[in-house]
């Protein structure tokens, strides 16, 4: 995010306040996670948020949502819906 909107936005625009800042970031962020084609090996041209969507049930069937970090290992929890 630094080298993609921060360094470009600060050249373009003085902002005068945090509000400006975050409101042109939000702006950014939707477009570059749900409007522009990702460009990994394996999204096959899907926004990233479509890519996160389509990936949600593999792993929900892998149960990767239960899965804890514990020193240098993965420890499985379960975690009460």
């Amino acid at each position: 995010m630094k080298e993609e909107f921060f360094q470009i936005a600060f050249r373009e625009k003085l902002y005068s306040s945090l509000d400006g800042i975050q409101t042109d970031a939000d702006h950014w962020l939707e477009h570059y996670n749900e409007r522009r084609p990702h460009s990994g090996k394996y999204c096959y041209g899907e926004t990233p948020w479509q890519t996160f969507l389509d990936a949600k049930p593999l792993a929900k069937e892998k149960n990767l949502d239960t899965l804890i970090q514990t020193s240098d290992k993965f420890t499985p929890i379960r975690i009460a819906a």
